[in-house]
């Protein structure tokens, strides 16, 4: 069961990580930002870093992609992405011609100058990026008009609900909407549960940090401007905050719901579902992975993240690939990125996938590619009924909520952004600052990046 386990929890992660294979260099003659020249058939070389521990859906994709780039040699390091290691390698001019990496760093690295503009390479092969990619995706590579990297994978996020908890307390899947908090503090209230005065069942776990995009843009906030400078003090972002720790407060406070949900078995057999710990609980799409061993355990069932106006959201990042700007084989580099994000490499991708999980009895919750198209066809030919009707209603959920997907935004200071908003939630949860103070302080925070950083 363990090893079964693993492997289901290996292809629930296969779109964090990406095709987790590295690769290296290439042969022939790069040059540094937009002047390289890229060509539909190219030759020669190439190397590629940061594609470590590839699954099944990663090793079909690379096999696909070696195969349709007969004239070009590709060298693997099969090492994960280290920031620091790829500053020294770029300062160095021993650079890969390929680096995976998340989408939230690619600005900062394009405003550094440190990798190069896609537009040509995109034009090159005749891929139109809008067509290809859902929007949200392209907003994330997009920087001072120009498209700086092949982005992959898109997985919605959800509210999974414990049917057995929700029926106990008398609470139905419509009172957990995060776009009406009259009717979804009450229902939370009715779930939750306390043990020697601390929790034993919450109502919702909002999972307020490890979801901060979710919550925040999700409900109408704003982290960065069109330039990409902070905009965390914006009024627009006290709203989802003060809604958050009116739910954290429900359930008594942040300190005894972290430390209870800190103890969750997540990816175990005595997981939060199994052991009805929470009625409800905000969740990626590949969530749903790790719990099908258990499907016989457990009645979940799914409905999306509402924002204000009642609309299904979700906001959500994901993996890139991007072009040093001194790569030496930027032309089958870009070739070879292509290749992998078309709708031929994801149908290879997913006949692995279905193989294998035909051979461990797994449930197709889908694969979120990242492209419209593929998502849809591999939904369309690939995902069938599992024999569990709640199961199938989460796929449904989540293939709808897919379409209403925002990006993250483009800042060359974006993962600063995501630490002092990290910061200023936890101090509002704690009660330690109100949130348009704490905001007031991560802008602070933030700015100081932005000031010292090019843009």
């Amino acid at each position: 069961m363990k090893r079964k386990r693993a492997l289901l929890v290996a292809l629930a992660t296969a779109s964090t990580l990406g095709l987790t294979t590295a690769c290296g260099s290439s042969g022939g003659n790069g040059t540094a930002g937009g002047s390289a020249k890229f060509t539909a058939n190219p030759t020669g070389s190439m190397t590629a870093w940061a594609f470590d521990n590839a699954d099944d859906v990663g090793k079909a994709r690379l096999a696909d992609a070696k195969a349709a780039l007969k004239g070009v040699k590709i060298t693997m390091d099969e090492t994960p992405f280290d920031a620091q290691k790829f500053t020294t390698r770029v300062a160095g001019g021993n650079v890969p011609d390929v680096v995976q990496m998340d989408r939230e760093t690619v600005t900062t690295y394009a405003a550094q100058g440190l990798i190069m503009p896609l537009d040509k390479c995109y034009s090159a092969h005749k891929v139109d990026p809008k067509q290809r990619f859902y929007q949200a995706m392209v907003d994330d590579v997009t920087y001072k008009d120009q498209v700086w990297a092949v982005p992959q994978f898109l997985q919605p996020n959800l509210i999974i609900l414990n049917e057995r908890v929700m029926k106990s307390a008398g609470v139905t899947d419509d009172q957990i909407d995060t776009s009406k908090p009259d009717v979804l503090l009450p229902a939370i209230k009715k779930m939750y549960k306390t043990s020697g005065g601390n929790p034993s069942v919450l109502g919702l776990d909002p999972v307020p940090t490890g979801q901060d995009y979710q919550w925040v843009i999700g409900l109408g906030g704003k982290l960065a401007d069109d330039t990409g400078k902070p905009t965390l003090d914006d009024s627009s972002n006290a709203y989802p905050l003060q809604f958050l720790k009116q739910i954290i407060d429900a359930q008594g406070g942040w300190a005894k719901v972290k430390s209870f949900t800190d103890r969750f078995d997540t990816f175990g057999k005595n997981n939060q579902y199994v052991k009805d710990q929470v009625g409800a609980q905000v969740n990626a799409q590949w969530y749903p992975n790790v719990l099908s061993p258990y499907k016989d355990k457990i009645q979940i069932r799914a409905v999306p993240f509402k924002d204000k106006s009642g609309n299904a959201v979700s906001v959500t990042g994901g993996s890139a690939f991007v072009i040093p700007a001194k790569a030496k084989h930027p032309d089958a580099a870009c070739a070879w990125i292509v290749r992998l994000t078309d709708e031929a490499n994801w149908m290879a991708a997913e006949k692995a996938r279905v193989q294998t999980l035909a051979q461990n009895k797994g449930i197709n919750t889908g694969l979120f590619t990242g492209s419209p198209k593929a998502d849809q066809d591999i939904k369309a030919q690939y995902v069938k009924p599992s024999g569990s009707a709640d199961f199938d209603q989460v796929i449904n959920t989540t293939y709808q909520v897919v379409a209403g997907s925002k990006g993250l935004g483009a800042s060359p200071v974006g993962q600063q952004i995501k630490n002092a908003l990290d910061n200023a939630i936890t101090s509002t949860l704690l009660g330690q600052k109100s949130a348009t103070q704490a905001l007031k302080d991560a802008q602070n925070v933030a700015m100081n990046s932005w000031n010292q950083t090019k843009h």
